[in-house]
């Protein structure tokens, strides 16, 4: 089989499972839709929550800005990043202290304003709104070179497949669909990485190759030559 044949076999197996973790975590009540009942570990939640950092719209749309606009674009992930730990730290525990589904229910409880409620409404439309253009987008890209379809197709297809195991399973399918994604995900970054290390550096772990010297040049390490590459850019 080529290889045309052996990526459609991987990614219709890759979102089978998907689906068939979102229909055995099938949501009963709409606590469990919502907030999965509450009995995701926190390992099960980090990993979730590292899957989505690693998304398409962080992965591919960083990648781009970084390699556009040099050094000067970390600034961008750095912010990304950050917003994520700020979420964690400052509004995810008062969400599940207070007992709310939602950002705008909290917002308008916690301050015991309906004007305050539908502004936190239309900032977390806006918000969502932004972000998810940015990931359907990544989602047409890598389905429309995979796949060997349009754009916009692609879209299309990968709307249909997060439709379906979201309605099905709620927050707590999405949460074990997110946990089998970084498996994956992770598993896709670390081998390049190490593999690249290995071939530039000689050395198999990556955050110590950064500090190594580059073995067709002696003398000039890893990262002063990223450095260079990213002035340039």
């Amino acid at each position: 089989m080529d290889v045309q044949v052996w990526t459609y076999i991987i990614v219709g197996l890759t979102f089978a499972l998907y689906i068939a973790i979102a229909i055995r975590s099938r949501a009963g009540s709409t606590k469990e839709f919502y907030v999965a009942g509450g009995g995701v570990s926190p390992l099960a939640n980090g990993l979730a929550t590292a899957a989505d950092w690693m998304s398409a719209a962080s992965f591919l749309g960083m990648a781009g800005i970084i390699s556009f606009s040099g050094r000067d674009g970390s600034v961008y992930l750095m912010g990304w990043t950050g917003g994520y730990v700020l979420l964690a730290l400052l509004l995810a525990p008062y969400l599940r202290k207070f007992g709310k589904f939602t950002v705008p229910d909290f917002v308008g409880d916690r301050y015991y304003s309906q004007t305050a409620r539908i502004i936190a409404v239309v900032c977390a439309l806006f918000i969502s709104f932004t972000y998810v253009a940015g990931q359907m987008r990544g989602v047409g890209i890598v389905f429309s070179r995979f796949l060997q379809v349009d754009i916009t197709l692609g879209v299309i297809i990968g709307m249909a497949i997060v439709f379906l195991y979201a309605v099905l399973g709620g927050m707590k399918g999405i949460t074990y669909t997110q946990v089998a994604q970084y498996c994956v995900l992770i598993f896709a970054f670390s081998v390049p990485a190490i593999y690249i290390s290995i071939m530039l550096t000689g050395n198999a772990v990556p955050q110590l190759g950064f500090g190594s010297d580059l073995i067709n040049e002696p003398g000039v390490s890893l990262l002063d030559k990223l450095d260079g590459l990213s002035t340039e850019l």
